[in-house]
């Protein structure tokens, strides 16, 4: 298994990053968040966990351990792949992810294309002795913020989760407002999570 990949950052895609090891290009598939705090030609980290299929090798890149660890918890779910998993992830915090679960918060779950009321439901019941409590007392934590193209990181993150062009527009201006009133740079993985919940409401 390939535990972390260390390197400069060759590239930067909406859903993935190519980290230079040892003068190979690593592909890693990222959220949101984590992509947010990458910057070409910078030095980068990622903890990985390595998915084996039979037509393809996929690496999944994450901020820290804990991130990687919560990810391959959820997939301990019946019915929960890498692409949904690393789908919980790109809305909620593995924190607020533990808090969900152990407070029974259907409706954090359905916030993630692709879960319904009934699946949120199950998960809930197989995830609940496996995540563990939270680990801090706080709300989730949020993306590292980013100065320029958060529009575009958005639209891009939104079309990766599987919505159509015209809802990712949508949703990109409905939260406009609220990037233009952030102090300092506007903040993806916050403007992901209130654009989730505009097309949520618009459905």
């Amino acid at each position: 298994m390939i535990a972390f990949v260390s390197g400069p950052v060759a590239a930067l895609a909406p859903d993935s990053a190519v980290v230079e090891v040892g003068g190979i290009g690593i592909a890693v598939q990222c959220t949101p968040n984590t992509l947010s705090a990458l910057r070409t030609g910078r030095q980068a980290k990622l903890a990985t966990s390595l998915v084996v299929r039979e037509d393809s090798l996929t690496l999944y890149g994450f901020a820290d351990d804990d991130e990687r660890q919560t990810f391959e918890l959820l997939q301990t779910a019946s019915g929960v792949g890498p692409r949904l998993a690393q789908a919980m992830l790109a809305v909620h915090s593995p924190d607020a992810l533990r808090r969900a679960v152990s407070t029974g918060d259907e409706k954090a779950l359905t916030a993630v294309p692709g879960i319904g009321k009934k699946g949120a439901q199950k998960l809930l019941l197989e995830l609940k002795d496996r995540l563990g409590e939270p680990l801090g007392s706080g709300g989730p934590a949020i993306g590292t913020a980013v100065t320029t193209g958060w529009r575009d990181q958005l639209h891009a993150a939104l079309i990766g989760l599987g919505y159509a062009t015209r809802e990712a527009d949508e949703a990109v201006n409905a939260v406009a407002p609220q990037a233009a009133a952030a102090e300092g740079a506007p903040q993806v993985g916050q403007l992901l999570k209130a654009a989730l919940q505009t097309l949520n409401r618009a459905r």
